[in-house]
């Protein structure tokens, strides 16, 4: 079943089937957090997650077009879920529109009652603290294996 907001000329969707996966791709293949990540690690990737596209109803056509947008949870639906590539198109930035991305990411359904949403950022810090995350306590206890796994050996 999929999952859907809408604010004035936007609309947030869980239905993977409106992902314009080409886009997708190449905004994360150019980001900092996945530079050069292959197209079918993307598909991989949002086919075992809970994924959130943004779109703008006035591009055409729509559904399928218009993506502005997009974000992924993986979770166990439980306790734990990691949110992971979160973008807004440069061209919308600075409408409120990544805010109201991680707000309808937290009310879903799906993740309440969590203990725990983990994210990295380097450069979003303010973002996300409007919406409740706060840095780790003792980031000592946190670790983490392969952070360079898209690039070439």
């Amino acid at each position: 079943m999929s999952y859907t907001d809408t604010k004035n000329n936007y609309v947030i969707s869980t239905d993977k089937r409106k992902i314009d996966i080409d886009y997708v791709h190449g905004f994360l293949s150019q980001s900092y957090w996945s530079p050069g990540v292959d197209i079918r690690v993307v598909k991989k990737a949002m086919k075992g997650s809970l994924c959130f596209g943004m779109y703008n109803r006035s591009k055409q056509p729509f559904p399928g077009g218009g993506q502005v947008g997009y974000a992924r949870i993986i979770t166990d639906n439980a306790t734990f879920a990691y949110l992971a590539d979160v973008f807004i198109d440069k061209n919308y930035q600075g409408k409120g529109l990544g805010k109201w991305l991680i707000e309808v990411i937290l009310a879903h359904p799906d993740l309440q009652g969590l203990r725990r949403i983990l994210l990295a950022t380097k450069d979003a810090h303010r973002l996300y603290e409007q919406c409740g995350f706060t840095s780790i306590n003792n980031p000592e206890r946190y670790i983490v294996y392969n952070p360079t796994a898209y690039k070439s050996k």
